[in-house]
């Protein structure tokens, strides 16, 4: 491997061990292989070139790759600097649970015609997605974004464009995830138990719950979660056990989350409201 070239390749046990890889390449290149799922994924860097249900084919920077099961390429950088890129590897069971999701109804797995895709809202989702899926971020987070991300790859670009069914009014099952969450928000939730609370199926849950809270569940549970902790840190407890207390694995998770949201870690917020009661 040359010495510019890194590999990091993973499989999340809680996405039905979902396979991803995060790489750079540079003088290396695949043997004609095939893949018993999907291969889905974006050029961050540089451009690849692969062959493909007999074609030559090109993936530049900013573009997206999607690979049907069981078809032949290969794999190569197009540029002398090599490429970089992230990539999926869905199952055909998870995009079949997607499309049936999307529509509601049983739908065979769908099939793309276009291999080389360029959408940079898509392009953008996936790019999310997989950083979600490196940072271990909570079960909700990991299954909320592959799922969204995956239907509106479908919705787009699947050869049949199965429709998206109607949105309705679901304000009785939005409230009562919404109660769940304000309740439960230190718990590492599953979308599917918050889809059947809110008799929904997933899919229906996350469109349903962004157009009336204007959140995904997953950012909600994390307001929630910050919320709280500012309620602990004003108390005086530490900001490690803060941390624990309202669902973050540890005090660099929390800290990050705590700052993206209020603009200032936890320990500075704490260290001015103490100044403030004396």
């Amino acid at each position: 491997m040359s010495a510019h070239e890194h590999i990091k390749f993973w499989h999340d046990t809680t996405l039905s061990n979902l396979e991803l890889l995060h790489a750079t390449y540079v003088t290396h290149t695949f043997a004609p292989h095939i893949h018993e799922g999907y291969a889905i994924g974006i050029i961050e860097h540089g451009a690849e070139q692969f062959k493909y249900r007999g074609s030559n084919h090109v993936a530049p920077a900013g573009s997206i790759v999607i690979i049907n099961p069981g078809e032949v390429h290969t794999g190569e950088s197009a540029t002398e600097h090599g490429w970089t890129y992230r990539m999926l590897y869905p199952s055909t069971e998870l995009l079949q649970r997607a499309v049936s999701d999307i529509v509601g109804r049983e739908r065979a797995i769908p099939f793309f015609a276009e291999t080389v895709v360029h959408d940079p809202e898509i392009m953008a989702e996936i790019s999310l997605t997989h950083c979600a899926l490196e940072e271990q971020s909570s079960a909700l987070e990991r299954e909320s974004r592959l799922l969204w991300t995956l239907a509106h790859l479908i919705v787009r670009y699947a050869d049949d464009h199965p429709h998206i069914r109607p949105l309705t009014k679901e304000h009785t099952g939005i409230q009562r995830v919404r109660s769940y969450l304000d309740e439960h928000y230190a718990e590492n939730v599953s979308l599917e138990h918050l889809a059947a609370i809110a008799l929904l199926s997933p899919f229906h849950l996350l469109r349903s719950f962004r157009n009336q809270v204007n959140l995904p569940p997953h950012a909600y549970q994390m307001q929630v979660r910050i919320m709280r902790a500012r309620q602990m840190l004003r108390a005086g407890m530490p900001c490690v056990d803060t941390a624990l207390a309202v669902g973050f694995a540890d005090q660099s998770h929390f800290t990050k989350h705590f700052k993206r949201i209020m603009g200032v870690p936890p320990g500075l917020y704490q260290g001015v409201r103490k100044k403030e009661q004396y």
